[in-house]
């Protein structure tokens, strides 16, 4: 399908491999399809673009959004009603509370003249949300086509593995299916093909090989890779709109743009200025550093605890066990003074490196350093 593979880039196999599980629209299709991969893999964008490309009846849930069992199922219903329904909306808001109503409702639902003869999808992005939920949920959605009897494929979208979901109690094993990260190549195509069309794809396709040789080895990620490459192309044509140099002028462009990309790679990948910030730090000229709230990350205030628990690591680490009882005690009583010292002794303990201690020695210490009376709550058992 021709507009197909111009919508979808660098994601053939899977897209062939999706088009050949779903077959004709009459056809019963695998009953659950389960899509994985990194953030920015493309699942989402390619099962979406599919579904609406082939114009097939499908529900696309979001399980951030339902953080409920009744509202994921209730939004599920009321979707498919409104697919079948013949009006623009539904008069009606479905409700249901538990998993064997959802399959009674469904029955239903599915009975419409548009959803009978043909396959209906049901997409659950973000499916690792689902096993913080009931324990019947996942297997029931993995055999949702033969608890109703109905034409319909569940596909959940996710982030980890299939093996992190199986139930231990053992499920109907989904169809798995792996999106691997974006090459290098990839992502040079994807993104040169966003190019203005007011410059040239050779001159829009030099300044994403650029961007892509800074940011490659620390940035993998599509969406991010993306908005850089849009925050940070007019830089690269400043020369170009000046006069000062021609789309061929490759060195001269990239003398320009070079220090404004170091700046980047400390500031907007971590998000800690606006775009409309940058954009005004770039014009201005300004360096980064004197952007009120720039680089806090390099100031991380540690929770009250924290701080004693690694002072008290340290001490434990460097200092002898034998020593606790005169540096951490008042009343110690006397301590016996020998001249004696062992060769391997003499040598500083800094200059050893840290020996490794017992949980309990650190928190012997923990509760002497600190002033006030610590109870061993769960709080400080988790800093």
């Amino acid at each position: 399908m021709p507009h197909l593979e111009n919508t979808v880039l660098c994601r053939e196999s899977q897209v062939s491999i999706l088009q050949s599980l779903f077959g004709e629209r009459h056809h019963f299709s695998f009953p659950s399809i389960f899509i994985y991969g990194h953030t920015a893999s493309g699942k989402t964008y390619v099962t979406q673009t599919l579904l609406r490309t082939l114009e097939l009846p499908h529900v696309f849930v979001n399980c951030v959004e339902c953080f409920s069992l009744r509202l994921l199922l209730e939004q599920i219903l009321n979707k498919l009603n409104h697919l079948s329904s013949s009006e623009g909306g539904c008069s009606t808001q479905i409700t249901c509370e538990t998993f064997n109503d959802f399959v009674r409702l469904f029955k239903q639902v599915t009975k419409a003249e548009s959803l009978k003869d043909q396959t209906v999808y049901i997409v659950l992005d973000k499916a690792e949300y689902l096993r913080d939920m009931e324990a019947n949920l996942l297997p029931g959605f993995l055999r949702l086509q033969e608890l109703t009897d109905r034409n319909v494929t569940v596909l959940f979208l996710s982030e980890i593995v299939w093996e992190k979901f199986r139930p231990n109690t053992g499920c109907f094993e989904p169809f798995v299916l792996y999106f691997p990260d974006y090459s290098i190549g990839n992502l040079q195509k994807i993104l040169s093909h966003d190019h203005p069309p007011e410059y040239s794809a050779d001159f829009y396709a030099a300044y994403i090989n650029i961007l892509l040789g800074v940011f490659y080895t620390v940035c993998r990620d599509l969406k991010e890779l993306r908005h850089l490459a849009v925050l940070n192309f007019p830089k690269y044509c400043e020369p170009v709109v000046k006069g000062e140099a021609n789309e061929r002028d490759t060195r001269k462009l990239w003398r320009n743009i070079e220090p404004h990309l170091k700046r980047a790679m400390q500031t907007v990948y971590l998000r800690e200025i606006s775009s409309s910030q940058w954009e005004k730090l770039q014009k201005d000229d300004i360096d980064p550093a004197q952007l009120k709230g720039l680089s806090a990350y390099t100031h991380v205030e540690l929770p009250y605890y924290s701080k004693f628990i690694l002072i008290a690591a340290y001490l434990a680490s460097y200092n002898p066990a034998r020593t606790d009882k005169r540096f951490f005690l008042k009343h110690h009583g006397k301590i016996k003074k020998t001249n004696f010292l062992k060769k391997h002794e003499k040598t500083s303990n800094h200059l050893l490196g840290p020996k490794p201690f017992p949980l309990d020695r650190l928190l012997a210490i923990l509760y002497s350093i600190v002033d006030s009376r610590v109870a061993p709550t769960a709080n400080i058992f988790s800093q």
